[in-house]
């Protein structure tokens, strides 16, 4: 059995994660949360690692020995380098900033070596300057299988994700309009996405770094597909934390920021469809748990620190659900 055969069988999809019901106050409106904390790496980033390797594997960009490199921070680089350690091929993560021991133990653990440069946009640069293959994740927003096991467990009205590379979105959108279903991305705040799908502007930029870990661009990502969007719902940051810690009130999970904006995103369009009288089901997508949340997104003093007013956004949350 070749190299190859032997890697696109180690990347093969896992079991199905499962889907949470999380109380509402609509008649008729069911709302599920999609957990991808279940996956291997504790995050959703790990579907759109296996898409990267698999097709850079079918291409033949990867073979076995080719040195794996990536720029990138969080979940994204840990879910990588899980995979490269299955396919046993040496990994390089570029991360923005200074080095923080906290963000390289996940990845060094799994036999990955980060580097860590300034500016933050630099880190492309360097990337494509180490001798290997890039996998470029917001270059190649490889479509992965979440829509297809989705759609195989529930059929929802609408579907709820933030956006980072663009990926989620485009991929669940592809898949949706066969079943009748919309697609909303929820967007934090100075991210580029909301401002530019409303102008219709597809290489709209901000040039602001998001606050909330894993979604929101300072520009409008290639993966991005605006024609697959039924609807972006911006998010104040203040919100997106607010949701989370509700979130991990209601189901225990120590999500992060992502998850909060999708969540707060998804109980508008049900109250929103609660106005309307209508019926059906939205799914709102968690995108990683972890107890290094804790530390932040779910801790009073950070939230201060960043300036944001988490208790009148939880009180409004309540009062909402």
């Amino acid at each position: 059995m070749s190299w190859s055969t032997r890697a696109l069988d180690a990347l093969a999809a896992g079991p199905p994660t499962r889907l949470i019901d999380f109380p509402v106050r609509a008649p008729g409106v069911r709302l599920l949360l999609k957990d991808e904390s279940g996956q291997p790496t504790g995050s959703l980033r790990h579907r759109h690692a296996r898409a990267l390797f698999r097709q850079a594997v079918l291409d033949g960009l990867v073979t076995e020995g080719t040195t794996v490199v990536e720029a990138t921070g969080g979940n994204a680089a840990v879910a990588q380098a899980w995979f490269a350690r299955r396919l046993g091929l040496p990994y390089i993560v570029v991360m923005p900033g200074r080095r923080d021991q906290a963000r390289a133990r996940a990845v060094e653990a799994l036999g990955g070596e980060c580097r860590f440069v300034t500016p933050p946009l630099a880190i492309y640069d360097a990337a494509r300057s180490i001798e290997g293959h890039f996998l470029d994740q917001f270059g190649r927003a490889a479509p992965h299988d979440l829509a297809d096991e989705l759609f195989a467990q529930v059929r929802p009205d609408w579907v709820v994700t933030g956006a980072g590379t663009g990926a989620t979105s485009a991929t669940l959108g592809a898949v949706a309009r066969g079943f009748g279903c919309r697609v909303a991305v929820a967007d934090p705040d100075d991210s580029a996405y909301f401002p530019g799908w409303t102008l219709d502007v597809p290489d709209y930029a901000t040039g602001m770094p998001s606050r909330i870990e894993g979604i929101g661009r300072p520009r409008v990502e290639p993966g991005f597909r605006p024609d697959l969007v039924d609807l972006v719902v911006p998010v104040p940051d203040a919100a997106s934390v607010a949701a989370a810690r509700h979130l991990r009130e209601v189901t225990g999970l120590p999500v992060g920021g992502s998850s909060g904006t999708a969540l707060w995103a998804a109980l508008e369009l049900v109250e929103r469809m609660r106005a309307r009288g209508e019926s059906g089901t939205v799914v709102s997508l968690v995108g990683d748990a972890a107890e290094r949340h804790l530390a932040t997104y779910h801790d009073d003093a950070w939230a201060a620190g960043k300036g944001l007013d988490v208790a009148g956004r939880l009180t409004e949350l309540r009062q909402r659900v």
